[in-house]
């Protein structure tokens, strides 16, 4: 069986040191940056992604270790194995079946636990959707109530990480055509002090519009245009026409 320490040595293999300086920038490593302290490996996404799918059977006590890794390229290879075991629970074949609903359960419940190893935002955005969005769609022992509660704990909490989780987590229901969870979370987070969580309110609320209702959107930015984040409505707006735009911004 392969091991988490198989993972890191292969990995670690893999490793660019200039191409680990350009993610640091990019990734806003410096003191007082909200990325200080992360260390690359300088692996490319798609070169991560490889490895993950190699190692998507590691059992979850061999993924925690990926996770507690002061590498960023090793957390983001965990996140993508949980990603993939979580995905293999979601079939047809399997989905309504109790055994796949258990271990999607604990899936996300071991996600939920390791929450702050995901302490960018490349790696909240390609993992979260994909777990916990996909959560809420499926069914699961929790309750749609119970569901909802775990995403506001993430919402209220003090960590920017596992708050840019609450609001990403829903771009799978619109993607399925349920804009509730995108309303709720970006409402919740409209006047959030971080700018990546006014790109994050954006995006998704744009999304909404995209794959759901223009309608949604614009009755929401009826009532906050005027006070929400410029960032936020930015990439809200970022789909309409250049009149439209205008005139959004000039609320």
């Amino acid at each position: 069986m392969i091991t988490a320490t198989q993972v890191v040595d292969h990995l670690q293999s893999l490793g660019d040191q200039r191409q680990a300086q350009h993610l640091m920038r990019f990734f806003k490593c410096e003191p007082g940056a909200y990325g200080h302290g992360d260390k690359f490996l300088g692996i490319k996404v798609p070169e991560t992604r490889k490895v993950a799918k190699q190692c998507k059977a590691l059992p979850l006590s061999e993924v925690a270790r990926l996770l507690d890794s002061e590498w960023h390229e090793v957390r983001l290879c965990g996140l993508l194995v949980l990603v993939a075991q979580f995905e293999a629970q979601c079939t047809k074949l399997v989905l309504d079946n109790a055994d796949a609903t258990a271990r999607r359960d604990a899936i996300v419940e071991f996600y939920l636990e390791h929450a702050r190893s995901a302490s960018n935002w490349d790696l909240v955005d390609l993992s979260v959707y994909k777990i916990l969005g996909r959560w809420l769609m499926v069914p699961s022992r929790y309750s749609d109530p119970e569901k909802l509660a775990v995403i506001d704990r993430l919402a209220a909490s003090d960590n920017l990480w596992e708050q840019r989780m609450s609001i990403v987590c829903t771009m799978e229901p619109l993607r399925q055509g349920v804009p509730f969870y995108t309303l709720r979370y970006a409402e919740w987070h409209l006047h959030h002090p971080h700018d990546l969580m006014h790109k994050a309110v954006g995006w998704l609320l744009r999304e909404m519009g995209k794959r759901v209702d223009m309608g949604l959107l614009r009755d929401f930015l009826g009532q906050h245009a005027a006070t929400m984040p410029r960032t936020a409505l930015r990439y809200a707006i970022e789909h309409m026409s250049e009149d439209e735009r205008k005139q959004w911004l000039t609320k």
